[in-house]
């Protein structure tokens, strides 16, 4: 593997990489003709034992209702073989094909097909069956001093048959019902399997040594061991360098970095997962000098809390711009100690004026409880200023004690929003007094928020100068990001800001892997690649062990629930116990007693490993990170190195992984990983021109002072208009709020988009204990409750599996309880988006066909879902949930028949054009992140009876979170975006399509359903380009599946409407 080294991760060239091919040590396909080897008796012997097994366990590979637990299978072979079969004989196969044998212990509720709690199976005096062969009399499994029925010892191959895909979107297969003829090719295949790897064994073996005791020795540390006997075996680790791995080394002992990635590459199981490594070199630090020295309090007490003597350059350079009353952003990298840059000018002020007042702003309650912290130790260090009051404002304390005592305020733009504007009365002296507002994290404003957010800070700009104090500074930090001035500008409507990235903090050595799984047997690729899960977690583990601290990036709650319940799987059966202690998972949706608990023990160093959702790619102080692994690639370039940026932030060596998915986007970056590095980021969108995001606040600004037409000065060329038509006039010429905004309009402005109602989740588990009360364990939204809270269905909370036993739809509550099951469920359902009413139409420029603009329908109807371990379907369950709907606005193009019959004729499916045409638009469209497609579903286009579900030949569009006027921005864009799709479709060098072109991130359906070739036909179709059939190639299609598409119905325009102009 080569090992590059670049001096920074963000430059480089731009060209496209030449793609890099996998590389693999063992052959593909078909097992090739093995020269003849003369064989020992002894395997002579190992053969008969291994056809035994083989036999039985083709039978049972079939029937999912068998489990192959080992007592069972030995049973049935030593019937075959009229002997007994010994546990070694079995350790010596597994050595012979590691890749093929599964011999070890399993928790016996993997075996269970029912989700009883202990509670109930002992009520009823009824088990969940385990489905063995013949699960009748005492296990001869069982080991001394193990309690009973908490492992079993199974015995079972991989799969070397594929079963009759069942869900195409999710992988999801039952297990094969084979016939007579495939059972005995099954069997004969294993067989070569065996003969392939001992003949290879015999040929390795150097003359003098014996074959047989090298196979004896290899096997000893195959033998299984019970991971829950008392004081029999020592503890078994995955790690091939069998040693004294049970003591975890402290940070200051752990290996570096260099050596982890070396040992990764010695185990056993390491088969060339790292495709591609980077090394960034450490970067020394650099000092910046002030051009006005601190004061001696100052800096006694930067030393005495901080242990800061000098300041490095971005910190200086900062912190004089301040000085000379400019805004400032300064955009470095994650833990650069941006902090100061705004505390250092806040203790100059106070020196300067006791009466002086500021605001920070920060993202999320924790980070400002932590900022705060920091800053009051700073104060009490600095003498003079011990007196300086500081609180956190929001929502939990009482505000007018908050306005009369405190100096600095720690908040939130939701407080600013809904409490301080609407009453500036109370709040004039503060203001009046504010000299510096500091927002931290910038970069998390951007999209509908940041586009609200925008409007709120014009508001209290306006406010700030009505209390005659229009000089306040503004400072702004933010991780790296495309154009930081630019969009601090457009954030607080300011002319002129100061930029500083060039970052003096020393940072260590860090190195990046890409890491893609491997397939689960080399030589039967047709078994696919181990998942992702499985390899992102088994390297935690593995990191865990050695001492290094790591973090778990998931991409979605449920990712994270799942990542935590394999880990505590995996590291009970291992028997470390001690590491699983230090495992937490953090992820949005747990109480904040529960996240402040989990933050405040990874901060003071007591985990050694977090399982997280983006809601840590924010600066919270976890403390000291060593590693970071992404579970696939995050949605963009900038969470990707946001998320690699929390290792290392003690500028100690660190190391971040991105283990791909199967996904295609997540595979465009393992053949073309320099894209991580060397691919700008994406500009960040703040939508100034929005009507309906200018008026909400408009109402808002006019309840808090009267506006004038003067007012442009803050929200721009519309406010003439607006005022106009949607706000109240009076006699003086002064503007004020419309009357059904009355009396609060802020109540009617949700800055976050609508707010979802949420379902409460209440555990019942001991519920008729003594003392025993429900319990709240969180509340979720009704978007994500529809597809995870359903009757019978698993949920997940902090890695533990609950069943769901009821769910009231009317009172928004469901009922689950506590049951230790090994499996999954996912729910069968549809969403259809359809166009109910036509309120504008505009002509696309140059074509006769149009864009429409109207009401749009949106029904979700989950109507039952999966039962699934090992990606195998167990069961599938009806149930019947109402649906959910909900009205919204969009737009939306019809495909031509013409089209459609040329597709046909092709050979292509009209659904996978369709789809592809929808994100390629997406993908050039600035609010694109506001906006939802139907995505369609793999298991649904690809599905082998015909579905009576169809749906129009149609592009539609419709706003996402409700209100904020991005389908009209694409509406009246939709012609432009139409065109850069086509043009970047048309000149995407890819084969089949990538995330330049037709790919999405966002896909909710992982863009299985894609066709290059179909999005072009239908964007070249709508913008009425000319299109060969002749040069268009016939499509041979091997899916399964029946044409979902009909063509689209005329959509009734509401009276009056008339064509627009391009």
């Amino acid at each position: 593997m080569k090992r590059k080294e670049v001096p920074n991760a963000t430059t480089g060239s731009s060209n496209q990489p030449a793609k890099k091919p996998r590389t693999s040590t063992k052959a593909k396909g078909k097992q090739k003709q093995e020269p003849q080897v003369i064989w020992p008796e002894y395997f002579q012997d190992l053969l008969k034992v291994f056809k035994a097994l083989n036999t039985v366990l083709a039978f049972v590979s079939s029937r999912k209702h068998l489990a192959t637990t080992f007592p069972v299978v030995r049973k049935s072979v030593e019937g075959l073989l009229k002997r007994p079969l010994e546990l070694s004989k079995v350790a010596e196969l597994k050595a012979l094909l590691p890749d093929l044998v599964k011999f070890a212990y399993i928790p016996r509720n993997e075996l269970r097909i029912h989700a009883e709690t202990a509670s109930q199976v002992q009520r009823s005096g009824r088990k969940s069956p385990d489905f063995s062969l013949n699960s009748q009399g005492s296990s001869s499994s069982q080991l001394p001093g193990m309690e009973e029925d908490e492992h079993v010892l199974v015995l079972e191959f991989a799969e070397n048959v594929k079963g009759k895909e069942k869900q195409p979107g999710l992988g999801l297969s039952l297990p094969p019902a084979m016939s007579p003829s495939q059972t005995k090719k099954l069997i004969e295949n294993r067989d070569n399997r065996f003969t392939c790897a001992v003949n290879e064994l015999l040929s390795a073996t150097p003359a003098g040594d014996d074959a047989a005791r090298l196979l004896q020795a290899a096997a000893r540390d195959h033998i299984p061991v019970n991971p829950k006997a008392k004081g029999l075996i020592p503890t078994q680790v995955e790690d091939s360098k069998a040693s004294d791995k049970t003591i975890i080394p402290g940070p200051e002992e752990r290996p570096s970095v260099d050596e982890v990635i070396r040992e990764i590459e010695e185990q056993e199981w390491y088969k060339n997962q790292i495709v591609d490594r980077r090394t960034i070199q450490a970067r020394e630090a650099r000092q910046g000098t002030l051009d006005e020295p601190l004061s001696e309090s100052i800096q006694q007490a930067l030393r005495n809390s901080r242990k800061i003597s000098s300041l490095y350059l971005h910190q200086a350079a900062a912190i004089n711009a301040i000085s000379n009353k400019k805004h400032v952003i300064v955009s470095t990298s994650t833990a650069s100690g941006k902090s100061v840059i705004y505390q250092v000018p806040l203790l100059r002020l106070l020196e300067e004026d006791p009466s002086a007042t500021a605001i920070f702003v920060y993202p999320t309650k924790a980070l400002a409880q932590d900022q705060r912290t920091a800053l009051e130790q700073l104060l009490w260090s600095c003498p003079g200023l011990h007196h300086i009051k500081v609180a956190n404002y929001d929502g939990d304390t009482p505000q007018e004690q908050i306005r009369e005592s405190a100096s600095v305020i720690f908040t939130n733009f939701d407080m600013i929003h809904a409490s301080i504007l609407p009453h500036e009365d109370l709040w004039r002296t503060f203001l009046g007094n504010l000299k510096l507002l500091a927002v931290d994290e910038l970069h998390y404003y951007a999209n509908l928020f940041g586009s609200h957010i925008a409007q709120v800070i014009r508001r209290f700009r306006r406010v700030c100068a009505a209390v005659g104090n229009p000089q306040t500074t503004f400072v702004s930090c933010s991780a790296t990001i495309a154009k930081p001035s630019q969009h601090m500008k457009r954030i607080f409507g300011v002319e002129e800001v100061d930029e500083i990235t060039e970052d003096g903090a020393p940072s260590g050595i860090k190195d990046y892997l890409v890491w893609d799984p491997p397939f689960v047997d080399d030589q039967a690729p047709q078994l696919g690649r181990h998942s992702s899960l499985s390899e992102a977690t088994g390297l935690m583990r593995f990191l865990m062990k050695r001492g290094i601290r790591v973090i778990l990036f998931c991409k979605i709650r449920k990712a994270c629930e799942l990542a935590m319940k394999t880990l505590r799987t995996e590291l009970s059966a291992e028997g470390r116990l001690d590491i699983l202690a230090k495992v937490m998972p953090y992820r949005g949706g747990y109480s904040q007693e529960d996240r402040r608990r989990i933050e405040n023990e990874a901060f003071s160093g007591n985990l050694l490993g977090i399982v997280a959702t983006n809601a840590l790619e924010l600066g919270v102080d976890i403390g000291v990170l060593d590693a970071v692994i992404m579970l696939g690639f995050p949605f963009g370039i900038a969470n990707f190195r946001q998320q690699a940026g929390r290792a290392g932030r003690r500028a100690r060596d660190s190391l971040a992984i991105l283990v791909a998915d199967g996904l295609p986007i997540d595979q465009h970056y393992v053949n073309y990983p320099d894209d991580l590095y060397n691919r700008p980021m994406e500009e960040l969108i703040v939508d100034l021109d929005s009507k309906v995001i200018i008026e909400g606040h408009l109402q808002c600004a006019a309840q808090e002072m009267p506006l004038s037409k003067d007012d442009h000065i803050y929200f721009g060329p519309l406010l003439a208009e607006l005022c106009d038509t949607k706000l109240t006039k009076d006699q003086d010429g002064w503007y004020h709020t419309h009357p059904k905004f009355l009396p609060y309009p802020a109540k009617h402005v949700s800055i976050r988009g609508i707010e979802e109602e949420k379902y409460s989740l209440v555990d019942i588990t001991k519920v008729g204990e003594k003392n025993e009360v429900p319990k709240i364990l969180e509340e979720v939204e009704i978007s994500r409750a529809l597809f995870e809270v359903y009757e019978g269905g698993v949920f997940m909370h902090q890695g533990l599996t609950f069943i769901v036993k009821e769910v009231s739809h009317d009172t928004k509550m469901a009922r689950l309880v506590r049951a230790d099951v090994n499996w999954i469920t996912s729910p069968r359902d549809f969403t259809n988006v359809d166009a109910k009413q036509t309120y504008r139409i505009k002509a696309i420029p140059n074509s006769p066909h149009m864009v429409f603009f109207g009401g749009v329908d949106i029904v979700t109807v989950v109507y039952g879902f999966y039962k699934i371990r090992n990606k195998k379907i167990l069961d599938v369950v009806d149930i019947d949930t109402p649906p959910w709907e909900r009205h919204g606005s969009g737009f939306w193009l019809d495909v031509p028949k013409s089209i459609l019959d040329l597709m046909r004729s092709k050979g292509f499916r009209p659904a996978e054009a369709i789809h592809s045409a929808c994100h390629a638009w997406m993908n050039y469209f600035a609010l694109a992140t506001e906006l939802r497609t139907e995505c369609k579903a793999a298991e649904k286009e690809y599905k082998i009876s015909e579905t009576k579900r169809k749906r129009p030949a149609r592009l539609i569009f419709y706003e996402g979170s409700g209100k904020s006027g991005s389908s009209a921005q694409g509406f009246d864009h939709a012609s432009e975006i139409l065109r850069k799709a086509h043009n970047a479709v048309e000149s995407c060098p890819c084969a089949e399509g990538c995330v330049n072109c037709i790919h999405s991130p966002g896909c909710r359906e992982e863009n299985k359903v894609s066709s290059k070739i179909g999005a072009l036909i239908i964007l070249r179709g709508l913008l009425n380009l000319e299109i060969n059939p002749d040069s268009i190639p016939d499509q041979v299609d091997e899916a399964t599946g029946f044409d979902t598409i009909i063509e689209a119905d005329y959509i009734r325009p509401v009276d009056g409407v008339k064509v627009e102009s391009p």
